[in-house]
């Protein structure tokens, strides 16, 4: 049985300008907007967490050190918080804090792509495999999608790449997938192709933010071969690599939310609000009321132009 390495770095590419959602991004990094009350780059070292990540890279840019604080300790708030007997409270804080050494930083000079920040870290994650994930995107679901990738990792060993479904029309945003006929959930890939159009596109399946990668990939970024957008390419590289080692994409269960769109990020709110006890009757009622309102409006539109 060949033996399969365990993944126990998770690589966070953070440094980004989050340009998608000015002007709130201009100060706050974008990693720090919450979704109900937690940031999405909390909510990916939970789920890195979750799938037995040991140690946390973070590939950041300067200005983004509330990123890093955001998961140390907090004597000053504590004490208030102890105070005032906010016991609750001082748990959720608890939940922030990681193993000291567990979380490490690399600098990403200039932004010249996903693959370029991958290379950035390449000293910390060493000569073993390591996931990729992108805090951006999440996935509302019973278990995390890094979970359920290194599950079938555990299986089938070599590089995993996280996909769904997209339209069409929408291949020239994404990474797509080659892959042989799909058998289940895992699909061997043949090529990758990064931001095709659509009469262009090997199929409609698309790279999620969440990878698995040998440390071979290194080798191939070092040369930083530029791409789509004049960028180095993550996709490129994993292309390149394909011809020596085996990839499959995992179709996840779970909803996909982009949070890093405007439409995404509220979307992200709306559904993990509703999957919360708390909230979840106010907002559904709130909801309610807002679309009657809604098209409410557009039905009086509507007889007003048809009475033009």
């Amino acid at each position: 049985m060949t033996h399969i390495t365990p993944v126990r770095k998770a690589i966070f590419p953070v440094a980004g300008h989050g340009t998608r959602l000015l002007p709130a991004t201009k100060v706050l990094p974008k990693e720090m907007l919450t979704i109900v009350d937690r940031p999405l780059i909390q909510m990916a070292i939970e789920e890195a967490r979750e799938a037995s990540i040991e140690e946390f890279i973070f590939v950041i840019s300067h200005g983004k050190e509330m990123l890093i604080e955001h998961f140390g300790a907090a004597p000053a708030l504590t004490s208030v918080l102890e105070k005032r007997g906010k016991t609750e409270l001082i748990e959720k804080i608890g939940t922030t804090i990681l193993p000291e050494g567990s979380l490490q930083t690399a600098i990403q000079e200039q932004a010249l792509g996903l693959g370029h920040a991958v290379w950035c870290a390449r000293h910390l994650v060493g000569n073993e495999p390591f996931a990729v994930i992108l805090p951006d995107d999440t996935v509302l679901g019973k278990e995390g999608c890094m979970a359920q990738m290194m599950r079938s990792y555990n299986d089938v060993g070599g590089n995993i790449i996280a996909t769904c479904e997209i339209a069409p029309e929408d291949s020239t945003r994404y990474g797509i997938l080659d892959i042989a006929p799909r058998k289940g959930n895992v699909l061997p890939v043949r090529g990758l192709v990064e931001k095709p159009k659509p009469e262009d596109a090997p199929s409609n399946m698309a790279i999620f933010g969440r990878y698995i990668l040998q440390p071979e990939i290194f080798a191939i970024l070092e040369k930083k071969e530029t791409g789509a957008g004049g960028e180095i390419q993550l996709t490129d590289a994993m292309a390149k690599l394909i011809a020596e080692q085996k990839f499959h994409g995992l179709v996840f269960e779970g909803e996909r939310l982009d949070c890093g769109s405007e439409v995404g990020f509220v979307k992200a709110q709306i559904a993990f609000a509703l999957k919360k006890a708390t909230l979840a009757p106010e907002i559904a009622d709130y909801m309610a009321e807002k679309l009657r309102d809604y098209y409410g409006q557009q039905q009086t539109s509507q007889k007003r132009v048809a009475a033009l």
